[in-house]
């Protein structure tokens, strides 16, 4: 399988000098073939009664740590809230 890497690197606005191309070229062929061979996966749980895998149950935890231990850890608290930096304007 031939991979563009020039093609790949402009549209990951990337620059990759000339004389490293071949290496990532061959570098990117050994990725894609190494996935091409991975085994399909399913999305059904299919437990082999040979080797039984027991899942545990997920359990919510309350109560462990109180508001103001869980707020130390924050970097900018205010009004007993954590301050995030604006996304959206």
């Amino acid at each position: 399988m031939k991979i563009d890497i020039k093609h790949i690197a402009k549209l990951a606005r990337l620059r990759i000098e000339d004389d490293k191309l071949e290496k990532f070229e061959k570098d990117m062929e050994s990725i894609v073939n190494m996935v091409d061979k991975l085994p399909d996966v399913t999305d059904t749980l299919e437990l082999d009664a040979s080797e039984p895998m027991a899942l545990r149950e997920d359990k919510a935890v309350t109560g462990k740590f109180t508001r103001d231990e869980m707020l130390a850890n924050a970097p900018e608290v205010q009004a007993g809230c954590l301050v995030v930096p604006k996304t959206v304007e």
